[in-house]
């Protein structure tokens, strides 16, 4: 196949849209937390950042889209990207991109689904525990994925459809987030009057920004700027994301009697990754639809969830990615269409009633996957090396006790707040010695 210039052109905006959502994250999780814990998510987003994309290029890449070991994941015949051309593309992927331009596309997906989780753990795991966490669960649950449904695997054979990663990426996470919460605990004092965001706007932004990014992430998912599919992916990705917004605002109006800001943006991350999976594959007017079921569903999670099970799902990550990605993977066994996509399913709707339990299969397997293997993980974690900060450090905040620093420039408050930690660092060092060496004095 002959290069495209206007695909490559287009993917290698998509891959800079999609890194945009990096920082965006942090913006949006940062200001829904506590001021004392701002600066702890954005040096997890971008520590994480850098270390997967590392990873990605060492052996995170071969192991997800070269062929299969075992029928369970990619073998290591494109580490450290050998092999993968500049200027010829990877046909059996993407034939009108160079080969390393797909490699970035996908980098950016395996940077940020991890990093997702970020929005469950936040003020309460320490940062060394948290490092080896997401490295680990890239490794054992994401790359497998990605191969199963993306590299050619078992689900792909079986006919499972996820567009842009409603099951690999928003279903997986959704359910580890589930399962994080629950290992790690709730945070303490936890309860909505002491919970409170510290900046709404930084949220807002962070918001506006992934809407945008979004674009990116799902558009270029097409993988082409010829056709009609990536246009039509916009369109529905952004009439999602609408109508699950006014969703939530309207819900969280009627429950309280007031229209939340926090609720309304909320609903249009839930109807992004909601719809993620269906993007290329159904009409707008089926992303109408669907965006209701996701708004409405969406919420209920969240109620469910926090309210009911008070499970401290700190960003409420399980609802706002995890139902909201399995309602979008389910709606393309409904409403998918190849007359959208000539490349795509069929669903119910289209003559194909097959779909629907096939999508099942797929959603019940990465679901399974993101909740059973991240429990694993944080278990064995848990009894080896720990994976929350002490009582103390969470009373004073990660930014200090972590990182030696402020997200804000209030140097007295900053300084009273070193003061706090040198004092519970020597209170823990008199215990220590006592302990150690019981009748002197240290």
């Amino acid at each position: 196949m002959v290069l495209d210039s206007g695909d490559t052109a287009w993917m290698l905006v998509a891959g800079s849209l999609v890194l945009l959502m990096i920082p965006a994250l942090g913006l949006f999780e940062s200001g829904l937390l506590r001021k004392k814990n701002a600066a702890s998510i954005f040096m997890q987003i971008f520590f994480g950042l850098a270390m997967l994309s590392v990873m990605w290029f060492i052996f995170g890449f071969s192991l997800s889209f070269s062929d299969s070991t075992l029928g369970l994941v990619g073998n290591l015949d494109w580490v450290f990207l050998k092999g993968i051309p500049a200027d010829a593309p990877l046909e059996q992927y993407a034939p009108t991109i160079p080969g390393m331009l797909f490699v970035k596309f996908q980098l950016m997906f395996a940077a940020i689904t991890p990093l997702l989780l970020t929005g469950t753990i936040a003020e309460r795991m320490k940062f060394s525990s948290f490092v080896i966490f997401i490295a680990a669960w890239s490794m054992l649950i994401y790359y497998p994925l990605v191969h199963w449904v993306w590299g050619g695997g078992w689900l792909a054979q079986l006919g499972v459809a996820d567009f842009a990663g409603g099951i690999v990426i928003h279903t997986s996470v959704g359910m580890a987030a589930l399962a994080a919460a629950l290992v790690l605990g709730k945070r303490r004092h936890y309860g909505p009057a002491i919970m409170i965001p510290h900046s709404i706007p930084l949220a807002v932004l962070g918001s506006s920004l992934l809407w945008l990014g979004w674009f990116g992430f799902n558009a270029g998912s097409a993988l082409s700027a010829s056709g009609g599919v990536a246009g039509n992916t916009v369109i529905v990705t952004h009439m999602a994301s609408s109508i699950s917004a006014l969703i939530w605002a309207g819900l969280s109006w009627i429950r309280t009697g007031k229209p939340s800001v926090v609720a309304t943006i909320n609903g249009a991350i839930a109807g992004l990754a909601g719809i993620t999976p269906a993007s290329g594959y159904v009409s707008v007017e089926h992303a109408f639809v669907i965006g209701i079921a996701i708004g409405v569903i969406s919420y209920s999670g969240v109620v469910l969830f926090k309210e009911k099970l008070k499970i401290d799902d700190a960003l409420d990550v399980s609802s706002v990615h995890g139902v909201a990605g399995i309602v979008g993977a389910l709606a393309i066994g409904i409403f998918a269409s190849s007359a959208i996509n000539p490349g795509g399913p069929d669903g119910l709707l289209f003559g194909n009633p097959d779909q629907l339990w096939i999508q099942a299969v797929g959603v019940g397997v990465a679901g399974a996957m993101g909740f059973g293997g991240t429990w694993i993980i944080l278990q064995i974690m848990k009894h080896l090396i720990g994976i929350r900060v002490s009582p103390e450090v969470e009373d004073i905040g990660l930014d200090i006790s972590e990182h030696a620093e402020s997200a804000y420039s209030d140097e007295e408050e900053f300084m009273l707040d070193m003061d706090d930690y040198t004092d519970e660092l020597q209170d823990k060092d008199e215990i220590l010695f006592k302990k150690k060496y019981p009748g002197k004095k240290q």
